[in-house]
């Protein structure tokens, strides 16, 4: 089930983002205070006040020979896979690090606004704000690092870090809702393009942009020959400023063949562009193997098909894509 991590500063808004994402999708929120109810509940009040206050008491034995860590990793995974939930601190970041459904979120801002948040939170000066913003970073930072051995600062473990100077609790609510939107599209579309078998066809057929690419597929599917259309670009040129200026998205993969087809069956003054871009991508990406199926080979194959399937609609010549 997907579930979603939330790293955050103090100051950051970070619990109330979760709080909000949590109510809006209508998830269980776990804090470090509801964990210890859910998930340590034969601990005692002397191993409460220890978590609280050692990181390295998560690596002590808690029952069964398994640590805190241990036991809190296998209770966590198998939440996982009954029910979504938000997981707010406590390192649940690491613990579900390449975790597929999985979305890990950092929630930061700079230290001046954390600062005066800190400072009208807590009715409290300048001076004893700051000192409790750097005693909570320091704190937050040991635990990943004595437990994880992990820089809970270090952007690459996250998908998405939002800084709230920037943006309100609802559009962090709303970025995270809709990364985690795609998430789980893309991972359902991994599940049916990567299993044995590839993909079915005859049940969700691709938008095809001319007629001579759906007729391709179907003789394709005749001859049992796995494919996907347009799985991939491949960038081809860039501007100065590193922006892609032309790329080179080929027809059909054929999974079996590792083969990338390209059909060049409409206008012929398209070919030359379409070479220019074959020579690009071969030079770029030289372990890709592209292929160039021609108008003439195209005609020939379906030729020979008629016979196969009287019903088959002729190509439409004139019609197509650059």
């Amino acid at each position: 089930m997907p579930i979603i991590t939330i790293s955050r500063q103090m100051g950051s808004l970070g619990d109330e983002v979760a709080t909000a994402l949590s109510r809006k999708l209508g998830w269980e929120l776990i804090t470090r205070d509801r964990l210890m109810e859910k998930f340590f509940p034969d601990s005692s009040p002397e191993q409460r006040s220890r978590l609280a206050e050692s990181a390295k008491f998560y690596l002590s034995e808690y029952k069964d020979q398994k640590t805190f860590r241990e036991v809190l990793t296998e209770a966590l995974m198998e939440l996982a896979r009954k029910q979504s939930a938000v997981l707010l601190g406590f390192g649940s970041q690491m613990l579900f690090s390449g975790h597929d459904q999985a979305i890990n979120v950092r929630i930061i801002a700079p230290n001046p606004v954390r600062l005066q948040r800190i400072q009208k939170q807590f009715h409290i000066a300048e001076q004893p704000a700051l000192e409790l913003l750097e005693s909570t970073d320091r704190k937050h930072k040991r635990f990943v690092s004595h437990v994880f051995g992990e820089d809970s600062s270090d952007p690459s473990l996250y998908h998405l870090t939002l800084n709230t100077a920037f943006m309100s609790v609802d559009e962090c609510v709303a970025a995270i809702l809709a990364t985690t939107k795609e998430h789980s599209l893309r991972l359902r579309i991994k599940e049916e393009t990567v299993k044995e078998g590839a993909y079915d066809h005859q049940k969700e057929l691709p938008v095809f942009k001319n007629p001579s690419e759906a007729e391709f597929a179907r003789i394709l599917d005749m001859y049992h020959i796995d494919w996907k259309y347009e799985p991939k670009t491949f960038p081809v040129e860039w501007d100065s400023e590193g922006n892609v200026t032309l790329a080179f998205s080929p027809d059909f993969y054929l999974t079996r063949f590792d083969t990338y087809l390209e059909l060049t069956t409409m206008n012929q003054k398209y070919v030359t562009k379409k070479n220019r871009k074959l020579k690009k991508v071969r030079e770029l990406y030289p372990g890709i193997h592209i292929k160039i199926v021609y108008k003439k080979d195209f005609l020939d194959l379906v030729e020979r098909l008629k016979g196969t399937d009287p019903e088959a609609p002729a190509p439409n010549e004139d019609s197509g894509k650059e």
